[in-house]
């Protein structure tokens, strides 16, 4: 994981880059259009279920992801404090842990716990969508905005990464296994951003959970989080 520091650093110069870059786009394409990005961490919800996972199976504090998004805006009645918006943005959530799928081939989910004697820098599963965003923006001429949504995603991309020793030899690996068929193709939940002007605190709730029922534990992200939006 990269040094807090680092990570405050280069947030903080994409802040500026995006206040600069705002200031030279007209005040009807930000009222039209809402280009974004999303930086979060998952709270994963979920309960350790046999034979899906084992009681030591553990999460990692922080699980970062992020989304990038363009919105379209329009506006409703002759004020401009409320628009619709519907977009198009594309979601990646990661999930780290002390555990392992114990055979990715099968029709069930087994997560199985790294042993405490082998030595790991990375364990995580990768998920990446396709969204469809909905909003409604409410905005004043202050700053102020509360933005309450939904979001459809459709997953495009499922990875499971390791890197450490083999567990039975002390032989430094990073392996990649492409495509989790266990996974649910489609998501959805609730969306709310409350900010001012090109900064927002974002927060996801995911009613659907990520594997098919009956083939994996009942696991959903709940994201928390910073929206960053430059117009």
């Amino acid at each position: 994981m990269k040094k807090p520091h680092i990570f405050l650093i280069t947030l903080v110069l994409v802040l500026i880059s995006f206040e600069s870059f705002s200031q030279v786009i007209s005040e009807s394409a930000k009222r039209k259009f809402t280009v974004g990005a999303d930086v979060f961490t998952d709270i994963w919800i979920f309960s350790k279920e046999e034979p899906f996972m084992d009681e030591s199976f553990e999460l990692r504090t922080i699980q970062q992801g992020a989304t990038g998004f363009m919105q379209y805006n329009m506006q409703i009645g002759k004020k401009e404090l409320v628009s619709f918006a519907i977009g198009l943005g594309i979601r990646n959530h990661n999930m780290y842990s002390n555990s392992l799928i114990e055979d990715i081939k099968d029709d069930t989910i087994k997560f199985v716990s790294i042993p405490s004697d082998v030595e790991y820098r990375k364990a995580k599963i990768n998920l990446t969508y396709i969204d469809l965003p909905v909003e409604i923006k409410l905005r004043w001429k202050n700053g102020l905005k509360i933005v309450p949504g939904f979001k459809v995603g459709y997953l495009i991309d499922s990875k499971q990464k390791y890197k450490g020793d083999r567990f039975d030899e002390q032989i430094m690996v990073k392996e990649t296994t492409k495509t989790i068929r266990q996974l649910q193709k489609w998501s959805y939940g609730a969306t709310f951003r409350i900010g001012y002007k090109f900064v927002s605190l974002y927060g996801y709730y995911q009613f659907s959970d990520i594997f098919e029922k009956g083939s994996g534990p009942a696991m959903a992200p709940f994201s928390v989080g910073l929206t960053i939006t430059p117009f």
